[in-house]
């Protein structure tokens, strides 16, 4: 098995990207975007989610079968969000007669 070594500086910075990438969240969860805040928001969770992974679960460098169970997982995580959001989006436009 071959491990690589991830050096120590590189999980500090990627720490202080996500700190920063926090206090962005705050700042964004402050200021009134109208519906764009809902975006803001995901778009820095994705962001944080995927530093999380790449780095710190060493998904960047691993074998390719690691890299297509992510995938999947994602695929998964997109199926589900398609079903709850055709669920909810779909409420209240059927009328009773």
């Amino acid at each position: 098995m071959n491990a690589h070594i991830v050096p120590q500086k590189t999980y500090v910075l990627v720490w202080a990207i996500l700190m920063v990438l926090l206090l962005l969240t705050w700042g964004i969860a402050q200021i009134n975007l109208g519906p764009f805040n809902a975006v803001a928001a995901l778009v820095i969770a994705a962001t944080k989610m995927l530093l999380v992974i790449l780095v710190f679960m060493h998904v960047r460098q691993s074998a390719p079968l690691t890299w297509l169970f992510v995938a999947a997982g994602f695929i998964w995580l997109l199926i589900m969000i398609d079903l709850t959001l055709s669920d909810y989006l779909t409420r209240g436009l059927i009328r009773m007669k």
